[in-house]
């Protein structure tokens, strides 16, 4: 059972902070392990190359959580810095343990009226100085670094530690404070204690519903260490474990889950790190068991997951609920009347097992979900519920489902049920309420100290921006996102954002780039049973290969698309991608499937009603026409176009209607065409694109050389390059580079070049001058 009194929190570690770490570890690591191994290690070098060593076969290939425990992650450097605090005299260790007590493992404030209330001579603390261990401010002491902090902590004896715990609980009694006079207070306690116990639990809830999921962890932890009963540790500990997923401690949720007898929190961790088609398995198990112990207690059992209003929930539930179960929102209509937790949690599960179904791209799975929702009488989650009619094509269904969902979208709200919203606005084609639902989610979260939930809200966010002509900020938000995603313990959401970012490479003409992200999304997709990302990194493929004219490979690979099964492909990404397997499979003559598949993106077209989906079916329907037929279709989608707000697509439907007037030699409306679908290339930063419309505009005799007026020089620059740009530019190494963006020295090598080559230059002493007179 994990009973340390000192939890250590995830920190908040910066990239930049990590470079000589980061090449200590070496590429045999996987990059999510990595990233988790520097951020246990607070980023310092030494402990970093000191955790590698010791981690077992699992632990490095991140199957199982890493060590959580200070002693197990540099046990050599802590004792290194406990020598150094040894040799100080006793007042000067006093000083040292008093604060480290009021800092590790959360910050409680209390340092100097500690001091003032012990009548403590801070004049102490300047041999601390001179050693350079830790130095006096007006607010309190600061460590050298964390460490140290830790080093100065358990230097104390265990007496001492209870001491300073007792005395720092004596000067906390102002208001709010409550929670942490209950750590202390836990802290000091020399045995078991039912009754402290149960109040650390209060003050867990308190913290808890205050968002401090640090705070609620640590007392959650104290408190089983201090229960005398087992049912109860165990219960405390799970709910310490949804803490630490909360703000983004995957590692100790783990450890923590494992030392409980709670099974079902396990399933949702599994759905973020582990196996999707078993967490699926897992979460609907633990549905049925907590839905059935709801029947039991004779409750109405007509609820849905948007249903759960203020209170509805338990008290203190373990379970990372997504729905709002403390929160309001506007269109809340329940005929649940009892308050029941165990329908609550029923509910909840059942949402993350249609999530894992959807994930895996398995439609029996996403069925039997269904099924056992209309069993139990619970709705299932309208987003959850409107992607898996999508992937059974009933589309009327599908669409009132995520009009539903993408409506709750009210002030306040939970950061899941907006991220849903965001989703189902996207699928909708509403890109402008999928930007604003998923900056809110992220927003909420970060309020609530749910740094967990923060990546898949920048995720959904970047897909909005990068169709609507933002690609720069697309690609900048999936890349702190993907850092985010590995740093909490997130491995399958750090694979959908490689995913995605293999296709804004594939867009932005980063052929390189696209295939190591896609490599890297479809290798972990393989290996955890998720067949969206594996189906989103192959449709980059296939988009990179049609944007460089390599037609019949485009076509393959989205032909493909149709035969992989659950966990290596998904219906949905197949279906998203038929403008494009339609123009592929016409270059090629192989229209006759294509036709098929555009029937079926035509339905779904005219059931959502958006006009950037109705415009990309009439695309279709004009690369399917013989000659002169196509231009009234490609009139048709580019009226549609007007009225949308996908821009890139707008671009590549003038392009494909420029080739086609050139080929009826209609040359003015072909050239106007083209040089409208190269400037919008050139600004969007796609120039593989750009290249094919030079090649039309060539064909027709007309000059290719746009004019870029007042556009900036880093407009022809994509995102990454544009980061790799800057970073040069500041002096930084490709190897120092590649640490801050998590790629390879290689890569940013490849971006390099890129970037001279569209800026016209040879040098950095260039790219330092020229992005100085932009004000870069």
């Amino acid at each position: 059972m994990v009973t340390s009194v000192n939890p250590p929190p995830q920190p908040r570690i910066s990239p930049p902070q990590l470079t000589d770490a980061w090449q200590q570890l070496g590429p045999p690591l996987p990059e999510g392990v990595r990233v988790r191994v520097l951020c246990a290690a607070y980023g310092d070098p030494r402990a970093a190359a000191e955790v590698v060593p010791l981690l077992t076969e699992r632990q490095a290939a991140g199957l199982d959580p890493l060590p959580t425990e200070p002693a197990a992650l540099a046990p050599e450097l802590l004792r290194a810095h406990r020598r150094e605090i040894r040799v100080l005299p006793d007042d000067t260790r006093l000083l040292l343990l008093l604060a480290a007590a009021d800092q590790y493992p959360v910050a409680t404030h209390a340092f100097l009226r500690a001091v003032a209330a012990a009548h403590l001579d801070t004049r102490a603390l300047e041999a601390a100085e001179g050693a350079g261990i830790a130095n006096a401010t007006a607010s309190g002491v600061v460590f050298r670094d964390a460490w140290t902090r830790i080093a100065a902590y358990e230097s104390g004896t265990s007496a001492d530690r209870r001491d300073v715990h007792r005395l720092l609980a004596r000067v906390l009694h102002g208001d709010g404070e409550t929670p942490r006079r209950s750590w202390h207070r836990g802290a000091g306690a020399l045995g078991p204690s039912a009754r402290l116990a149960a109040e650390l639990g209060a003050a867990a809830h308190e913290a808890r519903e205050l968002g401090d999921h640090l705070l609620a962890g640590a007392l959650g932890e104290r408190a089983a260490a201090l229960s005398p009963d087992p049912r109860e540790q165990s219960r405390l500990l799970s709910r310490a474990a949804a803490d630490a997923w909360h703000r983004g401690d995957g590692d100790r949720a783990r450890a923590l889950v494992a030392s409980s007898d709670e099974g079902a929190l396990g399933g949702m961790l599994a759905l973020r790190s582990g196996n999707a088609t078993e967490a699926f398995d897992g979460l609907l198990t633990a549905a049925v068991r907590h839905a059935r112990a709801a029947l039991g207690e004779g409750s109405v059992l007509n609820r849905s997951a948007e249903d759960q209003g203020p209170g509805s929930g338990p008290p203190d539930d373990p379970y990372p609920y997504p729905y709002g179960s403390r929160y309001p929102h506007p269109d809340s209509q329940s005929s649940y009347r009892v308050p029941n937790p165990a329908l609550d949690v029923a509910v909840h599960l059942l949402a993350r097992a249609t999530e894992a179904a959807v994930y895996t791209g398995d439609l029996r799975r996403c069925r039997e979900a269904a099924t056992v929702s209309a069993r139990l009488g619970i709705i299932p989650p309208g987003t959850l519920a409107g992607l898996a009619a999508a992937v059974e094509g009933r589309y009327e269904d599908a669409r009132n489902l995520l009009k539903a969902a993408a409506g709750r979208c009210g002030p306040g709200g939970d950061p899941t049920l907006l991220i849903h919203s965001g989703i189902a606005a996207l699928l909708l084609g509403d890109h402008s309420g999928a930007e604003r639902a998923t900056v809110r989610a992220a927003a909420s979260a970060r309020a609530r100290g749910e740094s967990v939930t923060v990546p898949q809200a920048m995720e959904f966010r970047a897909y909005a921006d990068f169709w609507t002509g933002r690609p720069r900020a697309a690609e900048t938000a999936a890349a702190d996102a993907l850092w985010q995603a590995y740093a909490t313990g997130q491995d399958n959401g750090a694979c959908h954002l490689q995913a995605a970012l293999a296709m804004f490479a594939a867009v932005t003409g980063d052929g390189e780039v696209c295939r190591e992200r896609a490599e890297a999304a479809r290798t972990h997709a393989r290996a955890h049973g998720l067949g969206l990302p594996a189906a989103l990194a192959l449709w980059a493929l296939a988009f990179l290969d049609l944007s460089t004219g390599r037609f019949e490979s485009a076509a393959a690979r989205l032909r493909a698309l149709a035969g992989f099964g659950p966990g290596h492909g998904h219906r949905a990404i197949r279906h998203l991608a038929t403008p494009h397997y339609v123009e592929a499979a016409v270059r090629t003559g192989d229209t006759r499937v294509a036709r098929a598949a555009h029937a079926d993106y035509d339905r779904w077209a005219t059931a959502v009603r958006s006009p950037d989906d109705l415009a990309l079916s009439a695309r279709c329907r004009a690369l399917l026409a013989p000659g002169a037929e196509a231009v009234d279709h490609y009139r048709t989608a580019l009226d549609l176009h007007a009225h949308g707000t996908r821009d890139f697509e707008r671009a590549r439907t003038e392009l494909l209607f420029g080739s086609a007037l050139r080929r009826l030699r209609h040359r003015t409306e072909a050239r106007d065409r083209l040089h409208s679908a190269l400037e919008a290339f050139e600004t969007f930063g796609a120039p593989h694109c750009a290249t094919q419309a030079r090649a039309e505009l060539r064909a027709l005799g007309a000059p290719v050389t746009i004019s870029l007026g007042t556009v900036d020089l880093t407009a022809r620059l994509t995102a990454q390059q544009l980061m790799v740009a800057r970073m040069a530019a500041d002096g930084a190494t490709n190897r120092e580079i590649a640490v801050r963006l998590a790629l390879s020295p290689r890569t940013i090598d490849h971006h390099l070049r890129g970037v001279f080559s569209r800026l016209g230059i040879r040098s950095r002493i260039e790219l330092v001058r020229l992005l100085g007179e932009e004000g870069l």
